[in-house]
């Protein structure tokens, strides 16, 4: 992203609001009543509707095994937006078709059927105004051609959005609201999605208050991902500056609000590791995390929307002294090894084999991204190629990956892309 130095914390979640309440805020305490009550702790800002689905499914297997690869970025001199790429998982190679003109199209999702794109305009960043908030935009997608167009476009409700996901039943999409500055500070906001594929105004804002030791990363509130669980149930929150897990309970038939919050409220993290984005298992009974300041991914067991750590592994190598900075974090299709990605000095995607019995993960390799920050990363659905976008070094690189070891081949093939982020992959059949 392009923020990243403070930190500050206001939670936000309900349990029973009433039909009319539109937002809400909270801390740590019990639940509130109504959206503008605020209680010892949580202030929560609720509406009535929301939105979201599971991991992106690419869509049938083309037949000629060529995908679509949708590239978010940072704009500037070297990117434009929102990128088209077609894939070839035959051969690893990667030809540019299209590109529709967005301002920081950071992070994105694709709905369930493939017809439309979001993205996040992430702004203001490290230099904006802290009045400034960051928007959600929509786009058509064809994919047989490669084509988007512009739909539509609405606030973020919050500075700096570094995430999206879609609920389980598809009618909301969730922001993640990193927030630099302190005020507003870190939050998810909740939007409709429309027949259409446009995107509604948000119909809930719920913002987490709080800090952790590291000064200048976190000051205040950092949510900077949200994570449904496998069955649909939860919505998990990771806080960067608060050193949380928030959960909320997701109800959209309003009979409990539209997300509130747990008993448990949050899964506590140790002080200053900075979680940042989850994963679960394809069985549903383990979750994985990367801490980004502490540059560690951890194994939770999962169960009724209860997170339970019990496992927590470098991404560095023994002896390792320069900067660090865990980022994403995906699993092989076949869910045997999971990636994960760490900047700083180290610039590198570090591999994980994955007990089948316990979910426990043992370090098994490490490749250099061959370039500066690597951020997101894909693997294609074929499970042969893991391609990674250098953030500040403006390139791509597409790895051959063995299926069997998990272990990715040296020689990629590359191309260049200004300033890369996220990478999501889509059948054009």
């Amino acid at each position: 992203m392009l923020r990243r130095h403070r930190a500050a914390m206001r939670a936000v979640a309900g349990s029973h609001p009433p039909s009319d309440c539109s937002s809400w805020r909270a801390e740590q305490a019990a639940p509130p009543r109504c959206a503008r009550s605020i209680i010892k702790g949580f202030v929560l800002m609720v509406s009535i509707v929301a939105s979201h689905a599971f991991a992106q499914d690419s869509g049938p297997v083309p037949a000629d095994g060529v995908y679509d690869i949708l590239v978010g970025t940072y704009t500037g001199a070297r990117s434009e937006g929102l990128y088209v790429y077609r894939f070839d998982t035959k051969t690893g190679e990667a030809t540019r078709v299209s590109v529709a003109q967005t301002v920081n199209p950071s992070y994105l999702a694709v709905s369930r059927d493939r017809r439309f794109v979001y993205a996040v305009n992430e702004l203001p960043g490290d230099n904006g105004p802290a009045t400034q908030r960051g928007g959600i935009s929509a786009f058509r997608f064809d994919a047989a051609s490669g084509q988007l167009t512009f739909l539509n476009k609405v606030s973020a409700d919050g500075n700096d959005p570094c995430y999206l996901s879609l609920s389980p039943d598809g009618k909301y999409l969730l922001s993640a609201n990193y927030s630099v500055a302190a005020d507003p500070g870190g939050s998810f906001a909740v939007f409709p999605l429309q027949a259409d594929g446009q995107v509604g105004a948000s119909v809930l804002t719920v913002h987490h208050e709080g800090g952790g030791p590291v000064k200048g990363r976190q000051d205040n509130s950092h949510v900077h991902s949200t994570v449904f669980s496998p069955d649909g149930r939860y919505l998990f929150a990771q806080d960067l500056g608060a050193d949380k897990l928030y959960s909320y309970r997701y109800t959209p038939d309003g009979s409990r609000g539209l997300f509130g919050p747990t008993d448990s409220r949050y899964t506590q993290e140790k002080a200053g590791t900075g979680p940042r984005h989850l994963v679960f298992g394809a069985d549903g009974k383990h979750a994985y995390l990367t801490s980004e300041l502490a540059a560690t991914v951890s194994t939770f067991n999962y169960a009724d929307g209860k997170l339970t750590q019990v496992q927590t592994l470098p991404l560095t190598e023994p002896g390792f002294k320069g900067a660090v900075g865990a980022a994403a974090i995906h699993l092989s299709p076949d869910g045997r090894f999971l990636y994960a990605t760490n900047r700083g000095d180290a610039n590198e995607i570090v591999i994980f084999s994955v007990d089948p019995t316990n979910g426990h993960l043992k370090k098994i390799g490490h490749q250099s991204s061959l370039g500066k920050s690597p951020r997101e990363f894909a693997i294609d659905p074929t499970g042969n190629w893991l391609i990674v976008g250098n953030q500040n070094s403006d390139s791509v690189y597409v790895f051959k990956r063995d299926p069997q070891s998990g272990l990715l081949e040296a020689n990629p093939k590359h191309f260049e892309l200004g300033s890369p982020v996220d990478f999501k992959l889509v059948s054009p059949s």
